[in-house]
Parts: structure tokens; C-alpha cells; sequence
């Protein structure tokens, strides 16, 4: 189920778990199901003057769904993005993006003609300036409302089937954290029943390529935010790590010295507010997470359970995971989608390792040590 979830996450090739282009939000927009804004560039839908795309029906997998969700109809994310829209940009040659404004991954130029290779790079292989610009660009997207999304505040059924919008601007960091939370969260199925066995991005084969995805739109909005083409989301290799040497001061933010949940008041993700992460009072009210500030950013590395995850990932965990011939075999059974909890425990123990918000699932894009474990991980 999961691995075919992915591909109704992927709308024409840009991800669309929960967030809306804010051109296609209006009544009108919802009441005849079309999201095919005009490109700026030309003022054509799609771009279509410009040979960027044109408006057609949204093609989806009929694939079945696995065993472990017994419903349909009762969640939006089902065959996402029908329930909101049954006609996009379908965009051409190296274009993408909603209206087609934006280059496929790889490509750059006015047209989209020229091949771009950027690298990622080891955090601790970045000079101080390169650092330092690393963290501004993450307090900047921040406290900078996205100009191009807006999130939904209810489900479709509570929009009356798009004659009431419900919608909220959110900048462009906590969109992000936004579409994690959504992306895992439990289906509401009315009254004061939920169905929690649900996730599309997570523990199972979709899990690599939804993640590789939501980075590479991380660092595209990023670039777009600041006009740095070069820009790429360093990563922290965790093997045979000891303690956290990204939690400091300097990078990624120090322990309080009074409060060991908290961060350090010398680091300015200490001012940090989380959202998405009450998932339980969601559930008891049939409602989405808002994105309204739900306090701060909470981690207290290594004082985590130990029973669960004893310790960080060894060099021969990763040499393990790389020897693998069978792709799917790392995730889950092929047959029936559900995961191999044997298997789960490298990426996971970083997570659990950092007892705090990263540790829950909904929640866990929060913290900035998500991008960099996961750039890691892909």
C-alpha cells in the first residue's frame, strides 16, 4: 500500500502531501477540482504559450491497496490529489512545479537546458562562513512565509467539498514540517474514531524515495528563497559517533545548562517554536494540525531508552544495510507492505537517540538535525 501511496504523493512531479499552491485555493478553484495557475513568465496556464506544459486530468495508480488499511473514501490522501483535484500542469521536457515554473532537479537556465551538479557536503567540512550561512538560511526560511503554499486547516469534508476553504499561510521551514506531519498522521474516521495503523512515507520501501524527494524540495525552495543555485543541505555522518558533536553551540545548538530538555540559550534555535506535534489532542478533535507554535524545540541527546536503541549506528551497520541485493527486503515484505521491524533500527536510532522532538514521528521535521541525518540517509 505504501509504495503505491508514494505515487499519489508525487504530483506531476512535485510533492503534494497536504500543502496547496496558494494560486489554486479559491472556491472556485476547489468546486471544479483544477489547479492549472498561469506561469508568471507568460501568463498562460501551465505555460503553455511558452511550451512548459498544458492543464490535463490527473492520471492515477489503480494499484491496490495492502491488507493493512481496510477502508476507502475516508481519507484524503487516498489516490491524492482527486479529492482536491482532478486536473494539473502536466509539465514538459525539464519543467516542473505547479505551473511549470521551476526546472526539474539537475537542470537550471531559462529554459531549463543546462545540466547542474551540486554536492553535499559533510557538515564538519564546511568553512565557518559556509556554516554560518548554512544556519542563516535555516533561520530565514523560518520566520519567511512561503509565497508559493498555503496549508489546509480542515479536510475536505469539513470544507464542504471546497465551498469553504480552510486555509493558513506558514513559512517556508514548518511547510515542511508540515508535510512530514501529514504525510504520517493518523486517518480520521469521524465521531472519536481513528485509524492509527497508517503511514505513507515511513517503514516501508516508499521511505527512501518520498525522503529524497521532500530534500530535494527543501533545497529548491531554499535556492529560490535566496538566490543561491549552489545551495545543498550539508549532512552529519552519525557512524561510530559517540555523542552528538552537531549538538553545540556552533552548529546545530548545545544542551541548556539548567534545563536538559531544552536547548541552549547561546543558540538561537533555543527560540525556536515547534509545530505538528500533539498529535493525541488532533485526533480527539477530528482536526488537522494548525501549524499554530506549540512551544520549543526539545532534545536531550543519549538520555533515550537504551532497550530500544543502545547505541548510534556502526560503520558495519551502514557496510550491512549497502550489502543488501534486495531493495525491499530492507523495508518491508514485498508481498504484503508491512515492515521488517528487524531492519528499521538505523535510521530510527538516530532518531530515538535524540529523546526529544525528533523522536516522534509527526513532529520530528521540527528539529533542523532531521535535514542532516536525513541527506545522510539518502
Amino acid at each position: 500500500m505504501l509504495l503505491a501511496a508514494l505515487c499519489c504523493l508525487l504530483w506531476h512531479s512535485h510533492i503534494s502531501a497536504g500543502h496547496f499552491p496558494r494560486a489554486c485555493i479559491s472556491p472556485k478553484n476547489l468546486m471544479e477540482k483544477e489547479c492549472c495557475p498561469p506561469w508568471r513568465g507568460d501568463g498562460s496556464p501551465c505555460g503553455q504559450r511558452s511550451g512548459r506544459g498544458s492543464c490535463q486530468d490527473i492520471v492515477l495508480s489503480h494499484a491496490p491497496l495492502g491488507p493493512q488499511f481496510p477502508f476507502a473514501g475516508v481519507d484524503d490522501r487516498e489516490s491524492w490529489p482527486s479529492v482536491f483535484y482532478n486536473r494539473s500542469c502536466q509539465c514538459f521536457g525539464n519543467f516542473m512545479g505547479f505551473d511549470c515554473g521551476n526546472c526539474r532537479f539537475g537542470f537550471g537556465g531559462p529554459n531549463c537546458t543546462e545540466e547542474r551538479h551540486l554536492v553535499r557536503r559533510n557538515i564538519f567540512d564546511l568553512s565557518v562562513p559556509e556554516k554560518n550561512k548554512f544556519l542563516a538560511y535555516l533561520t530565514l526560511a523560518k520566520h519567511t512565509t512561503s509565497p508559493d503554499y498555503v496549508i489546509p486547516t480542515g479536510t475536505s469534508s469539513q470544507m464542504n467539498n471546497g465551498s469553504t476553504p480552510m486555509f493558513r499561510d506558514i513559512s517556508i521551514y514548518d511547510l515542511f514540517v508540515w508535510i512530514h506531519y501529514y504525510v504520517s498522521r493518523d486517518t480520521l474516521l469521524g465521531g472519536s474514531e481513528i485509524w492509527r495503523n497508517i503511514d505513507f512515507a515511513h517503514e516501508a520501501p516508499g521511505f527512501l524515495p518520498w525522503h529524497r524527494l521532500f530534500l530535494l524540495l527543501w533545497e529548491q525552495e531554499i535556492q529560490k528563497l535566496t538566490g543561491d543555485e549552489n545551495f545543498t543541505i550539508p549532512y552529519w555522518d552519525w557512524r561510530d559517533a559517540e555523542n552528538c558533536d552537531i549538538c553545540t553551540d556552533e552548529y546545530l545548538g548545545g544542551r541548556h545548562p539548567a534545563h536538559p530538555d531544552l536547548l541552549s540559550p547561546a543558540s538561537f534555535f533555543s527560540s525556536w517554536q515547534i509545530i505538528c506535534t500533539r498529535l493525541e489532542e488532533y485526533n480527539s478533535r477530528q482536526a488537522l494540525c494548525s501549524g499554530a507554535p506549540e512551544g520549543p524545540l526539545l532534545r536531550n541527546p543519549g538520555s533515550h531508552d537504551k532497550a530500544r536503541t543502545p547505541r548510534l549506528p556502526s560503520s558495519a551497520d551502514v557496510e550491512f544495510c549497502l550489502s543488501l541485493t534486495q531493495y525491499e527486503s530492507g523495508f518491508a515484505s514485498p508481498l504484503t507492505g508491512i515492515a521488517d521491524a528487524s531492519q528499521s533500527s538505523m535510521h530510527n536510532a538516530l532518531h530515538i537517540y535524540m529523546n526529544g522532538t525528533m523522536s516522534q514521528v509527526q513532529g520530528s521535521a521540527n528539529d533542523p538535525i532531521f535535514l542532516l541525518h536525513h541527506v545522510f540517509v539518502d
